[in-house]
């Protein structure tokens, strides 16, 4: 008879880590991806990403780095922000300031080249709208080109990629 309960035990056991898994790969595929470091979850690389869109900081084009003591989570990843305020902007509105394609890198989208995760170092505010670039030279190419052109290109990459998920 122990033997018999112990049997069921680990069947039950199994069961439910069989069904936990399920319910963790399922979740995974339905959010989107965001940017993010693997082992911190931190998106774009800590930086404020409300901070992005003040006069000062588009004029200097200089990231604000966040502090751990404003954060914020926010589909699956970790958000860093330089005060309170900002802190509670985003969380108010994440989609106004978290950055177009949750931080990926909008070159690479725009060139068809699929995802490639951003540190926030090299951004830009385009149309009201914050894109994050995974190196300078992706940055200055939408600066010196057809912005909204790349743009159309990018989204339609993104679908894509989010239909796949």
């Amino acid at each position: 008879m122990s033997e018999e309960r112990t049997l069921q035990s680990h069947l039950t056991g199994n069961a439910i880590i069989l069904i936990l898994l399920m319910i963790i790969s399922f979740n995974l595929r339905a959010t989107e991806p965001v940017s993010k470091n693997f082992l911190t979850g931190l998106a774009i690389g800590g930086h404020d990403s409300v901070a992005y869109h003040r006069p000062d900081s588009i004029a200097s084009n200089k990231a604000i780095q966040g502090n751990k003591t404003w954060k914020a989570e926010w589909k699956g990843a970790s958000w860093l922000f330089s005060s309170k305020s900002d802190r509670d902007l985003f969380a108010a509105n994440p989609e106004k300031y978290s950055p177009a394609y949750n931080g990926f890198c909008a070159n690479a989208l725009s060139l068809d080249e699929g995802l490639f995760k951003t540190d926030g170092r090299h951004w830009q505010i385009f149309g009201n709208r914050l894109y994050s670039f995974y190196a300078a030279r992706g940055r200055q190419r939408w600066l010196a080109g057809d912005y909204e052109e790349y743009k159309a290109v990018a989204d339609a990459a993104w679908e894509k990629i989010i239909a796949e998920k």
